[in-house]
């Protein structure tokens, strides 16, 4: 890092009600199998378009997440979603179904923590309760970003699966000792590398989650080793691989504490390559896995990093570089 400037922000009050996680079949058969709240059988979800089922999704996330926490709809002062399709029209369609103010919100992949950020800075300034949100859907991404699944297409070594599901964090400004709260969150920049394979997203957003680690450690005086985990959000192998170089140059070693929310998700055997990505892949894990294990008091202290690929298909198009970035929070026990 040649430029350094303090990005990161501490949170006094923001508590985590509930989570709920709705995944799809496919997630479902993976590694956490039986941790969601809620799993598809088919990737249609009784709709007749992939579109609509993605945003089925996320209207049965939002209300599930509201009702783990034993709050009604009246209770949620504001909703906080985003999620990978054109004018992020899945967290949009289901907000209309409610009265909360919503904030609509895009990082690609790092959607979920820049929502949890979000909704811990509007804690501060006197809301009570808030519902974050992200996800996406393997269908509709693919015929968005890539090809038609009709098509077919041969996949590279080096690509990853994007999941489907949606997952649902309701935060609140009121806890108790035992509650699990978000203590700080660091705004990441955008960083483009010029990597130019839309193929190969971990290689394009691992500079931005060196950069965003390395300024949290910076901020905060902290080490790799004061957490129990640091989870990414969909570095995949290669990606993950990439950020421990890159973050051992810079003078930190994660190799003990580096996991990945999206090469975590699947088995080799479901032959996703690099692992999973997409908004879904943070958001699911954190609330059906992360969240769990910091009540149970497995883990105290976790950073969990939300990596983004900001490209889009016309920039693609267009011969343009990756640009990506990485947003982070301090969640303790």
């Amino acid at each position: 890092m040649d430029y350094y400037k303090k990005r990161t922000l501490n949170f006094a009050n923001s508590y985590i009600a509930e989570g709920y996680t709705v995944a799809g079949p496919k997630e479902n058969d993976g590694r956490y199998k039986g941790f969601f709240d809620f799993a598809l059988e088919d990737d249609m979800f009784a709709q007749n378009t992939f579109e609509r089922a993605e945003r089925k999704m996320f209207e049965h996330a939002i209300e599930g997440a509201i009702g783990k926490a034993n709050l009604e709809e009246s209770d949620i002062e504001a909703i906080v979603a985003g999620d990978l399709l054109n004018q992020i029209v899945s967290a949009s369609f289901a907000a209309k179904k409610h009265h909360a103010g919503f904030l609509g919100i895009y990082n690609a992949c790092a959607t979920f923590a820049e929502s949890l950020i979000v909704g811990s800075a509007m804690l501060s300034n006197g809301l009570e309760h808030v519902l974050c949100a992200a996800g996406s859907h393997f269908a509709t991404a693919e015929r968005q970003y890539r090809f038609p699944l009709e098509l077919g297409v041969l996949r590279s070594p080096v690509t990853q699966w994007t999941a489907t599901g949606v997952g649902a964090t309701v935060l609140s400004n009121k806890g108790d000792g035992k509650s699990v709260r978000i203590t700080r969150g660091t705004l990441g920049r955008v960083v483009d590398f010029g990597v130019m394979d839309a193929n190969n997203m971990g290689a394009a957003m691992a500079p931005s989650a060196c950069d965003t680690l390395v300024t949290f450690f910076r901020d905060t005086e902290t080490q790799p080793s004061d957490f129990d985990v640091i989870y990414t959000g969909d570095l995949g192998k290669l990606g993950s691989d990439i950020l421990m170089d890159l973050t051992a140059q810079e003078g930190y070693d994660v190799s003990k504490q580096l996991h990945d929310c999206g090469a975590s998700l699947y088995w080799d055997e479901q032959q996703t390559y690099q692992g999973g990505s997409g908004a879904a892949c943070s958001a699911l894990v954190f609330n059906a896995v992360l969240l769990g294990r910091l009540r149970r008091g497995e883990y105290k202290r976790i950073l969990l990093a939300g990596t983004g690929a900001l490209m889009s298909p016309t920039t693609y198009f267009q011969g343009d570089s990756i640009p990506a970035i990485t947003h982070l929070v301090e969640v303790c026990a």
